[in-house]
């Protein structure tokens, strides 16, 4: 019995090996994902999902329609002279905000990206952790934007000379 489920786990092991393999071909295929995967923290899986529920940047305005379309923008509420930036609207894709606040923490804790870094300790001294983190990975998605509709590897400003 027990070898059985042993052969199983080792069945399915090999096919998940061969899954990731395909995907990390995919991914290594593409030129988006390619330029993507310039970004500290972004993987061919993170690549991939992005690229893929994004699809072709060119359908975008701007970057703020694409904060919007992930639901990484704000929500704004007005009455009278107040107005009043709260939490962010989460409307769109949950996975991609996953994925971009994943990414967002590895380039800020494991890779020290020094752009995103920089940009999260400052919120982080005046906001909690997960706001820096969230901000962070806004961040990340307007460089995205920028990155695909310019063809441009990650080069964020003021951190190559």
């Amino acid at each position: 019995m027990l070898e059985s489920y042993l052969d199983l786990i080792e069945s399915l092991t090999e096919e998940i090996q061969k899954l990731d393999e395909t995907i990390e071909q995919r991914a290594g295929s593409l030129k988006e994902t390619q330029l993507l995967m310039t970004i500290p923290g972004v993987s061919y899986y993170t690549a991939l999902t992005i690229y893929a529920e994004l699809g072709g940047i060119d359908r975008f305005d701007g970057d703020k329609q694409v904060v919007s379309y992930v639901g990484l923008n704000p929500v704004i509420r007005e009455s009278g002279d107040s107005r009043i930036e709260g939490v962010i609207s989460k409307r769109g894709s949950g996975r991609v905000r996953w994925l971009l606040v994943q990414a967002a923490n590895t380039a800020v804790h494991t890779c020290n990206d020094e752009y995103l870094s920089r940009f999260y300790d400052r919120l982080a001294s005046r906001k909690n952790s997960q706001k820096a983190i969230v901000a962070a990975a806004r961040k990340m998605l307007v460089s995205i934007y920028h990155m695909l509709d310019r063809g441009e590897a990650y080069d964020p400003p003021g951190v190559t000379a």
